[in-house]
C-alpha cells in the first residue's frame, strides 16, 4: 500500500503542469513595440514593466514570438531600461458593467473620468462579449424614433439596426450625432468617444447630453492623444457595456465616434506586431475587426433588449470608397452620407440622400409611406445627376418629365430637409409631412 502511495506520488510529479511564470524581463523596446522574456500571460493580460531607477508603465499582451511575449504599452515608455522588470496583472480581458455605470464618464479601462469614487458593478464581462446564435436573435420590427427630419422621413431606422454616418472631417458628424442622442428615445445611452480631441468629447458632454441626457447614458472616452491598444479596448469596452443593458431587457443607442479612429488604432497594433499592410496601410486584422464589433450590436434574443448602433465613419480626404467605409458598409444595415457641398452652402444637418440608404425602412413602414419617401429621394438623386445642366440653363423644361418633377421639389426639398440642432420632429409629423410633401401637385 505505501509503495503504492509512493508510485502514484510520483507520477502526479511527473504529470505535474508547472505554474506559468508571472515575472520576466524586458529586453526590447522598439517605437510602440515592447518584448519581453521569462513571463507568460496570454493575449489582452495587463502586465507592469517596472525600472530599478523608478520608471514604471502598464502594457497589454497584443502578441507573442516563441517565448518572447510583445506588449504594447498604455502610456510613454520613457525612463524604461534594459533589464526592467515585467509582471503579470490582470490575465483576463474583462469589464466590470451593472446599473452603477449610469450617469458615469469613463476612461477605456472603465476608471472614472468625472472625478467620482469608482462605480460598484455587481459582475464582469469579457471585453470581447459572448457569442449570440444568429438564429436567436429578434427580428428589427420597431422603428426607432430618432427626432431628424430628413432620417425619420426618407431613411427610417429601426430598434436594433446598425447605420453608418458617413463623411470627410469638418462637414457635421459630431452634430448630428448629438441631435439624434437628445431626440432619441431609448432606455440606455452607451457613448464611446475614441479618437477625439478632448475639445470635443467635453462639448459633446455638455451640449450634446446635459445633466438630463447623461443620467441615462454611460460614456466611455479615450482621446487621440492616447496609445492605440486604449483607443481599441475603448471600442470593446463600449460594445461590452452595450451588450450587458441589452442582455437586461433594455433597448439600448449605442454611438462610436469614429470607427474608422478605431480602425486607425488597429492599423497601429497590427503594424507594430510585424502584420503586413495592405490596402492603405490597413493590416489584414482591421477588415477582421471591423464585422466583428459591428456584429456585436443589434437585436439581443428573442424577447429581450436590443442595441441600436450608429457608428461615424471618416472618409478622408471626402473618398466614399475608402476601404474602413466600404467593408464597414457591406456589415451594417444602411448609411447616411453627409455632404461637404451641402455643408458648406449652409444646410444642415448636411445629410446627402444621393448614397444614403436604410436597408431596413421597407420591413418598418407601410407600403405608401414607403412609396412617398423613395418618389423624394429619386427626384433628389436625380436632380443631383443633372445638376450642372439645369444651374447654366442647358437643360430645356419638357425634355424629361421626371427631370420636371426634380426641379419642381428641389426646394420643398430642401427646405424639408433643413432642421436646427435643438428642433426635434417626432415620427408622426416627418411620416404626414413627407406624404404631404410627394403629393403636392
Amino acid at each position: 500500500m505505501i509503495a503504492f502511495a509512493e508510485h502514484a506520488a510520483q507520477l502526479r510529479e511527473r504529470l505535474a503542469v508547472p505554474a506559468p511564470a508571472r515575472r520576466g524581463t524586458l529586453v526590447r523596446v522598439l517605437g510602440m513595440r515592447v518584448e519581453a522574456r521569462g513571463i507568460s500571460a496570454p493575449l489582452g493580460a495587463c502586465c507592469e514593466v517596472r525600472d530599478p531607477a523608478g520608471g514604471r508603465f502598464e502594457a497589454e499582451v497584443v502578441g507573442f514570438d516563441g517565448d518572447t511575449l510583445v506588449l504594447m504599452p498604455f502610456t510613454d515608455a520613457q525612463g524604461i531600461g534594459p533589464g526592467a522588470s515585467v509582471r503579470l496583472l490582470d490575465g483576463s480581458a474583462s469589464a466590470p458593467v451593472g446599473d452603477a455605470l449610469l450617469g458615469r464618464i469613463l476612461d477605456a479601462r472603465g476608471e472614472p473620468l468625472d472625478g467620482r469614487p469608482p462605480p460598484r458593478c455587481d459582475a464582469r464581462i469579457p471585453l470581447l462579449g459572448l457569442p449570440l446564435n444568429p438564429v436567436e436573435r429578434g427580428p428589427v420590427d420597431r422603428i426607432l424614433d430618432v427626432g431628424v427630419k430628413a432620417i425619420n422621413g426618407l431613411l427610417t431606422l429601426g430598434c436594433g439596426q446598425r447605420i453608418g454616418l458617413v463623411a470627410g472631417s469638418g462637414v457635421g458628424k459630431s452634430t448630428l450625432l448629438g441631435m439624434m442622442t437628445r431626440h432619441t428615445h431609448a432606455d440606455v445611452v452607451v457613448i464611446g468617444l475614441v479618437g477625439e480631441r478632448g475639445r470635443e468629447i467635453q462639448a459633446f458632454i455638455d451640449e450634446s447630453l446635459g445633466p438630463e441626457g447623461l443620467a441615462r447614458a454611460v460614456v466611455v472616452a479615450a482621446p487621440a492623444n492616447q496609445s492605440p491598444v486604449l483607443r481599441l479596448k475603448a471600442a470593446l469596452l463600449t460594445h461590452a457595456i452595450a451588450e450587458h443593458f441589452r442582455d437586461r431587457g433594455r433597448h439600448v443607442l449605442m454611438l462610436v465616434d469614429s470607427l474608422t479612429r478605431v480602425a486607425h488604432a488597429q492599423r497601429e497594433i497590427g503594424l507594430a506586431v510585424g502584420e503586413p499592410p495592405t490596402s492603405k496601410g490597413y493590416p489584414p486584422s482591421v477588415f477582421s475587426l471591423l464585422p466583428t464589433l459591428i456584429e456585436r450590436a443589434g437585436t439581443g434574443r428573442r424577447g429581450h433588449g436590443s442595441v441600436t448602433a450608429i457608428y461615424t465613419l471618416l472618409a478622408e480626404g471626402d473618398d466614399a470608397q475608402d476601404p474602413v467605409v466600404d467593408v464597414a458598409r457591406a456589415s451594417l444595415d444602411g448609411q447616411v452620407m453627409l455632404s461637404r457641398q451641402l455643408a458648406d452652402a449652409a444646410h444642415y444637418p448636411a445629410i446627402d440622400l444621393h448614397g444614403s440608404i436604410s436597408r431596413i425602412m421597407p420591413a418598418l413602414v407601410p407600403p405608401d409611406r414607403l412609396q412617398a419617401a423613395n418618389r423624394l429621394r429619386r427626384a433628389w438623386s436625380l436632380y443631383q445627376q443633372n445638376r450642372d445642366l439645369v444651374q447654366v440653363g442647358a437643360y430645356v423644361a419638357g425634355t424629361s418629365p421626371e427631370l420636371d418633377e426634380a426641379i419642381r421639389l428641389r426646394t420643398p426639398l430642401e427646405s424639408f430637409l433643413r432642421q436646427d440642432m435643438h428642433e426635434g420632429w417626432n415620427d408622426a409629423d416627418c411620416a404626414q409631412a413627407v406624404q404631404a410633401l410627394a403629393e403636392a401637385p
